[in-house]
């Protein structure tokens, strides 16, 4: 049987760690709006050109639009038969209700939406120390992940960067944002009963078994 999750929670808590964990153990495929949006831009299909018209505008693409490039995913075969993990998606309660009404539609059941948990300071702590590569995109962590020689990736050995969204003021103002925009869909899938809170500020292994017992679907891991 698929497995079919929403994951939500702020920049920092590790959604991306639990969507690869969850591809793992359980086949799912991992699904986010903006890989999404880059390959259809990419391919230029008419869904990717009418999202990069607004792109280039510097304008916000329509939650229509969106919904149309988050379902024609979900329709794909591979999708339908392994399941998926949402990440970045829905992003307001307007995604949330046209979600709800496809997924109807197409006669799939969610397993769950996964709210990862994590206070503000602990999430400013971890991004704070990433570093990015400026070629290869590889990231490093000044405490937890180090590259081998300073200031360089282990990898391309190409010069490391501190991104400006991982600047503490920066990250500050994007979880204002997030916890303004999010919480009424936070609040949208508690009043279905469909969601999972779960502790995001501990080992990513310890947060994955939390996950699968919540989902039931522990026993497939």
């Amino acid at each position: 049987m698929p497995i079919r999750i929403i994951l939500i929670g702020p920049p920092g808590v590790g959604k991306g760690t639990q969507a690869a964990l969850l591809e793992e153990r359980l086949g799912v495929k991992p699904l986010s709006s903006g890989v999404i949006f880059r390959s259809e831009i990419e391919a230029e299909t008419d869904l990717g050109q009418l999202a990069k018209s607004y792109i280039d505008r510097g304008e916000l693409v329509p939650n229509g639009v969106t919904i149309q490039m988050m379902v024609k995913r979900l329709r794909s075969d591979d999708v339908r038969h392994r399941g998926f993990v949402l990440d970045g998606f829905p992003r307001t309660v307007r995604q949330a209700e046209a979600l709800s009404e496809e997924l109807d539609r197409e006669e799939i059941r969610l397993n769950g939406v996964v709210s990862l948990e994590i206070d503000d300071e602990v999430v400013v702590r971890r991004l704070s120390g990433r570093l990015g590569c400026t070629k290869c995109g590889e990231i490093y962590h000044s405490v937890n992940k180090p590259p081998k020689r300073e200031g360089f990736c282990d990898k391309c050995n190409s010069p490391l960067f501190v991104r400006e969204d991982d600047k503490p003021e920066t990250i500050r103002e994007r979880l204002r944002v997030f916890r303004e925009n999010t919480q009424p869909v936070i609040d949208y899938y508690d009043a279905q009963g469909q969601l999972l809170r779960i502790c995001g500020d501990r080992d990513p292994e310890e947060v994955f078994r939390d996950v699968a017992t919540e989902l039931g679907v522990l026993d497939q891991a």
